[in-house]
């Protein structure tokens, strides 16, 4: 892998493989449970699915939003401190690339740091409207017991057996509906997102891939694109990824000692 990529600018494309060390579960890992994440649709068209949707965040962010960046985040940031990597291309939603310390990050399914308010267009932080949730439920969260006995999603999304009763704040603008200012499944990722994040591969001579099974052509094209452009594309992830077949070379392996071992060892370009 060194020798593959030693000496070429390289763009990394991350998902949530890459956050597992910093306990935050992936959804299409060789030992993850099958989970049906909400769909756009459901969110906003039936109350109940909001309902049981916020609740269920309320008690995961209590989780996520303490999580921290793990050793693979570290690498990354070093890869691009050094010039080795022109930046990163991530599907996770939890803002660790920023915090490791990466300087150009394209969040490409946004981050549930942000609210977005779906009426009015106003933004708040996930911090603040955890507030307004804690006085508009008081003990919810008590009720449901310790987070650390509830199964937590990627998205933040925790495994609650009763959302019933539970209150959801609006905007404080408006009164419209609130939503995490990511992209659910069934919406389409900005195109202006998408075109900055080809432009991130074109500027680059190699594909690192690490941390996704590509599941989804969210992550995938740009595989395709770099293939098709004759770049190498390396992948490296804990079980066979859609883009195996695309692959230059294929790491079947965890990422945090990986990419530590690579940013060791790449020079710096």
């Amino acid at each position: 892998m060194v020798a593959l990529l030693a000496g070429r600018r390289v763009a990394v494309l991350t998902g949530a493989g890459i956050s597992t060390d910093s306990g935050i579960p992936d959804y299409r890992g060789p030992d993850s449970p099958p989970r049906t994440p909400m769909t756009y649709q459901q969110f906003v068209s039936d109350a109940a699915f909001r309902r049981t949707y916020w609740a269920r965040n309320h008690v995961g962010w209590r989780h996520v939003h303490r999580t921290r960046p793990n050793p693979g985040h570290e690498a990354v940031a070093r890869l691009e401190e050094r010039g080795v990597a022109v930046g990163v291309i991530t599907q996770n939603v939890d803002r660790l690339h920023h915090l490791a310390g990466s300087r150009t990050v394209i969040d490409l399914h946004g981050t549930y740091a942000e609210i977005l308010c779906l009426g009015c267009g106003d933004r708040t932080s996930r911090d603040h409207l955890a507030q307004r949730l804690v006085l508009l439920n008081p003990g919810f969260e008590e009720a449901v017991g310790a987070v650390a006995d509830v199964e937590i999603a990627p998205d933040a999304d925790a495994v609650i057996e009763s959302t019933q009763g539970f209150v959801v704040a609006d905007c404080e603008c408006c009164g419209g509906m609130l939503k995490p200012d990511i992209v659910y499944f069934g919406e389409n990722v900005p195109k202006e997102r998408v075109a900055r994040a080809f432009a991130l591969v074109d500027a680059a001579q190699a594909l690192l891939v690490a941390g996704t099974s590509l599941t989804v052509m969210s992550g995938l094209r740009f595989v395709r694109h770099a293939a098709r452009a004759g770049m190498p594309v390396v992948v490296v992830n804990r079980g066979a990824t859609r883009g195996d077949p695309l692959a230059t070379l294929r790491v079947d392996a965890g990422t945090s000692p990986t990419l530590t071992a690579l940013a060791d060892l790449l020079p710096a370009v």
